[in-house]
């Protein structure tokens, strides 16, 4: 009987050490020998598995290496750096000081952080002070005095601190984290980092979390980091498989009419985010929003903190499914499940677009991602193109459709499976039509005139200072054959939309720079019978040309109704022509 004991005891343990080292070859949370109180934090938190990221981050960090880790909001990074600070630190201990410091660039960002810190460590008892601005600082001072473990900050905040604060002291600190580096960099706290670097103690582990490694931040981490990791998935040059690409060529001033077409393309259930170049922009497109009874949450750099939170937790809560953002304000904000992203400015930077893209489609889900781009972003569509690897072409044009519908339709299914992307219009229909609807809600709105010019100047500025493409890029745009309709709009367009189309792209061809063609036909008394003589002059000739053009004409004409018509055909460059005729 005693014998039979041991034997099931020694079953039962043998079992149990399958079963743990099946854990630990699994890589999952368990294998990183995480105390009781963090690890029931991190299952508390609803994580099982963890993301690359920290995958690759943890057991450095927590076997003590500095380092440089490169990923994007979304990726997992928060909870990379915070499970091993809560591991290093335990409990809180009352007399030792702060322990650990982690700066962030933005408000935002900074108490997600600080809400996160809450929540995983909610089994242990270490204490945690969140110093941003916006919030008083005399709390802040009662904060500090209870001796916190670690301190959440933006820059400026913490140096306000340390210069009110005569026997406040960093010299304790063991575990340091400079989230969103790039950012801090790229919104000038250089200074105030460097500043806060002279007055850490240098027995510190230090991490630099960062979507991109510019040079003034390799040179940073030289001087404050001692040999360290560089983590690197190669996520910047990668996009989800389940997030499709769709590319509009528009002119700068159809925008907001095609915003307005694509909201009423995007699923009412689906939740947007919009990128702006300015916060000129985010207050514009909410207020036009508003007044054609679109509801939206915006937030930009220096939004009042508390109108911003309200926002952001509008669209947390899925009370608004559209949030209209800057680049810099949207650091600081995740959205898990967010379907689609809108560049409603292209960005001029590839990682940047990867950056704002990344955002979507994640966990498995499908997602969609917007561009407009104007003429002159398409050396920036070029460089992001070849930054990704990854091949672009110019959407069918409508004649070429009309001539083989199945076969063109077979060769782009074949191309999107291949990994290709498409460049093309919009339906200009729809956008002369929303055009025309942006001008009836700005007219009458003082607050939109009033945005107008502001908008137009901050853009100007914008235009000045963003990046340049490459030079390559500018010369191969030169050789771009033209696109047509986006093929994402195939079943939109009927056969008489594609033949108008197609009539359209054919009078641009048609064309020469600084030309204008004018035509007057006249419906003979039979009503079916045209004038067949096109005028064609040139102010700078002064010449006069008769063209019998019937054969092009006659069968889109004759296929209008009406009075006094006109058909407006937008042009290549400059060119504009004007079709008039008497039913």
């Amino acid at each position: 009987m005693g014998g039979g004991k041991i034997l099931a005891a020694s079953k039962g343990e043998l079992k149990k050490k399958q079963k743990q080292s099946k854990k630990s070859k699994s890589g999952g949370f368990e294998s990183l020998g995480l105390s009781p109180n963090v690890y029931n934090g991190v299952k508390k938190k609803g994580y099982r598995v963890p993301t690359p990221i920290q995958r690759k981050t943890m057991p450095l960090i927590l076997a003590g290496y500095d380092i440089v880790a490169m990923a994007r909001t979304g990726s997992g990074k928060t909870a990379a750096f915070l499970i091993p600070m809560l591991q290093k630190l335990k409990h809180h201990v009352p007399q030792a000081g702060v322990r650990a410091l982690i700066l962030s660039p933005t408000r935002d960002l900074a108490l997600q952080t600080f809400k996160f810190t809450k929540e995983l460590g909610r089994f242990t008892d270490l204490r945690v002070s969140l110093l941003v601005g916006g919030d008083s600082m005399e709390s802040q001072f009662e904060e500090l005095a209870q001796n916190p473990d670690c301190i959440i900050a933006t820059p400026g905040r913490l140096m306000h601190h340390l210069e009110e604060i005569d026997d406040m002291s960093l010299r304790t600190v063991e575990y340091v984290v400079f989230d969103e580096a790039d950012c801090l960099f790229s919104m000038g706290f250089a200074e105030q980092l460097h500043k806060i670097l002279t007055q850490l103690g240098e027995n510190r582990q230090t991490l630099l979390f960062s979507a991109t490694l510019p040079s003034a931040l390799a040179e940073f981490a030289k001087a404050g980091l001692r040999d360290p990791q560089l983590v690197r998935l190669d996520l910047e040059t990668k996009i989800s498989p389940d997030l499709k690409l769709a590319f509009f060529t528009l002119r700068q001033e159809e925008k907001y009419a095609a915003l307005l077409f694509d909201k009423g393309k995007i699923s009412s259930d689906q939740q947007t985010l919009i990128f702006v170049s300015t916060k000129y922009h985010v207050e514009f497109i909410y207020s036009l929003f508003r007044e054609d009874g679109i509801v939206a949450s915006v937030c930009y750099g220096d939004m009042d903190q508390e109108a911003r939170k309200i926002h952001v937790s509008k669209f947390r809560a899925r009370k608004t499914m559209l949030l209209i953002v800057t680049d810099v304000a949207a650091r600081g904000i995740d959205i898990p499940l967010l379907d689609n992203v809108v560049n409603f400015d292209f960005p001029p930077k590839p990682k940047l677009f990867v950056h704002r893209v990344g955002r979507a489609a994640r966990a498995g889900r499908t997602g969609t991602a917007f561009s407009f781009v104007t003429t002159e972003d398409m050396p920036y569509l070029l460089d992001l193109h070849l930054f990704l690897s990854k091949p672009i072409k110019p959407a069918p044009t409508e004649e070429e459709v009309l001539r083989d519908v199945d076969g063109v339709m077979t060769r782009i299914d074949q191309a999107v499976a291949n990994g290709e992307t498409f460049y093309g219009r919009f339906p200009q229909r729809a956008i002369d039509l929303l055009s025309d609807r942006v001008r009836e809600i700005i007219e009458p709105s003082t607050e939109l005139t009033a945005l107008l010019r502001p908008s137009a100047k901050a853009f100007g500025l914008y235009t000045k200072t963003k990046a340049k493409p490459s030079r390559e890029s500018i010369k191969r745009v030169k050789d771009l054959p033209r696109e047509g309709l986006h093929p994402i709009f195939r079943n939109v367009l009927g056969g008489d939309e594609l033949t108008a189309l197609a009539f359209s792209e054919r009078l641009k061809e048609f064309s020469k720079p600084f030309w204008k063609l004018k035509v007057r036909l006249q419906n003979q008394k039979d009503n079916r019978k045209l004038n067949q003589n096109i005028v064609l002059q040139s102010p700078s000739e002064n010449k006069v040309v008769f063209i019998a053009f019937y054969y092009h004409l006659n069968p889109f004409l004759t296929s209008m109704h009406g009075p006094w018509h006109m058909l407006k055909c937008t042009l290549l460059g400059s060119w504009s022509s004007e079709v008039n005729y008497l039913s």
